[in-house]
């Protein structure tokens, strides 16, 4: 891969299992591949890696800090103008809310406005399972947000659906197909 200055990823991360490999599984390979990148949690994500000391990992890999709650007015924007915005590990949750516009914390609020932003990419990842999609609304949301041009990587070759509780342990977020998929959508 090339370590070309290739722009500003802004990823977004949520409350989904697997969200504590974040910076070895997403950030620091797209920093590899030559993005610069801005990591916005949402508020359960921003909890979880706070705890775990990884919002502090993050902030020293990537140079920036990282949000999870909004700027007060008056306050620079602590990000650079992002090129393409990854959501990953998406809830089921998340999906739902990006699906329908509902941007009630900073991340979302971000991805919404990306979603309607001419020339804007933005890849989701839904970290689910089989329970999830087989709610009757998750087709429905897959399908808005596909209608809106968001590029999901999504299917049983990218992650298996399991029955809640049934997935085997260890199992890794499927990070380089994500990496793979901004790839090919940011050309």
């Amino acid at each position: 891969m090339s370590t070309k200055a290739r722009g500003v990823l802004g990823v977004v991360a949520t409350g989904a299992g697997g969200v504590e490999s974040l910076r070895t599984g997403l950030v620091e390979p797209a920093m590899a591949r030559g993005w610069q990148v801005a990591v916005t949690l949402t508020p359960t994500a921003g909890e979880w890696l706070r705890t775990i000391g990884e919002v502090e990992r993050l902030e020293k890999v990537t140079g920036l800090p990282v949000r999870d709650v909004p700027r007060l007015p008056g306050e620079a924007r602590p990000h650079p103008q992002v090129d393409c915005y990854v959501v990953a590990p998406a809830s089921a949750n998340t999906v739902a809310k990006l699906a329908t516009g509902v941007a009630d914390n900073q991340a979302l609020t971000q991805v919404c406005e990306a979603i309607g932003t001419i020339d804007l990419p933005v890849v989701v990842f839904p970290r689910v399972n089989a329970a999830h999609a087989r709610h009757p609304a998750w087709r429905g949301h897959l399908a808005a947000l596909r209608e809106a041009d968001v590029r999901l990587v999504y299917g049983p070759e990218v992650w298996p659906l399991y029955e809640p509780r049934e997935a085997p342990s260890g199992r890794e977020l499927p990070w380089t197909a994500v990496l793979d998929a901004v790839d090919e959508t940011v050309t």
